[in-house]
């Protein structure tokens, strides 16, 4: 088991890929405290997961609630070894819509400040919580969720993606920042993932993310579970500043 009696932290971990990362980091041997808005989910994976799933109902842009998680997980368990910077929401529309000449509709201010909060600002959070942790231990790994749309652009996303190309900026940083303390900081960006959220879309609109994917299926939580589990071990010892892309090898057109 690559992550035998290591402490992991999960933000947004009562569904979808953080609850897949949650599962897989367990069945590696992990104990795992995970945090997300949902309490009935969250209590419900807790459940789930069994004895080393502790769940945390945390709002991650609230810099406050983060520190007081974080220190409640150093007095219980001692210490934390990876960080999953995993919550984030969607708001999406065009920047600016036009029919005949006429502005119709246009992104609402909103919408572009909850997913810069939630998708940008909480990895900040997070991480500035945790850092000092694993700076006095001299060891640790965080790893934060970004997208291939943070990397590509992506229609009627100006938010997402202006969160998800900030998160590979910021991980580029802290890799430079934190290494000297033996912190190793990576990202990884998922294609388009069947999740609780995906599913619920049009048949049409999956049978197009499935078309634009080179290996012809979506992928799974477990996809990206799998590569942050292989990314938190010591077989990625020496990756550091990375972004992995977890894709199916996918071109994103216009």
């Amino acid at each position: 088991m690559t992550m035998q009696d290591k402490v992991c932290l999960i933000t947004g971990g009562a569904a979808g890929i953080g609850r897949a990362t949650a599962e897989k980091f367990i069945a590696e041997g992990a104990t795992v405290a995970f945090c997300d808005l949902n309490e009935a989910a969250g209590s419900e994976t807790a459940a789930a997961l069994g004895e080393r799933a502790f769940f945390a109902c945390v709002d991650v842009t609230d810099r406050a609630a983060v520190q007081a998680w974080v220190d409640a997980v150093v007095a219980k368990h001692g210490r934390i070894d990876v960080l999953v910077n995993n919550a984030g929401v969607t708001r999406d529309n065009q920047l600016v819509k036009v029919k005949d000449g006429e502005l119709v509709k246009q992104m609402p201010v909103e919408e572009f400040d909850l997913v810069i909060d939630v998708n940008l600002k909480g990895v900040f959070n997070c991480a500035q919580a945790v850092a000092p942790v694993m700076i006095r231990q001299g060891s640790g790994v965080i790893l934060n969720a970004t997208s291939v749309v943070g990397l590509d652009g992506n229609f009627g996303q100006t938010n997402y993606v202006a969160t998800k190309a900030g998160v590979v900026g910021m991980t580029k940083v802290w890799a430079r920042e934190l290494g000297r303390y033996g912190i190793r900081v990576n990202a990884v960006a998922p294609g388009f993932i069947m999740t609780e959220m995906t599913a619920k879309m049009p048949e049409k609109v999956l049978e197009t993310m499935k078309s634009r994917t080179p290996l012809g299926r979506m992928g799974q939580p477990e996809d990206i579970a799998n590569a942050y589990a292989f990314l938190a071990s010591d077989a990625a010892s020496f990756i550091s500043g990375a972004v992995l892309r977890v894709d199916g090898g996918i071109v994103i057109g216009t």
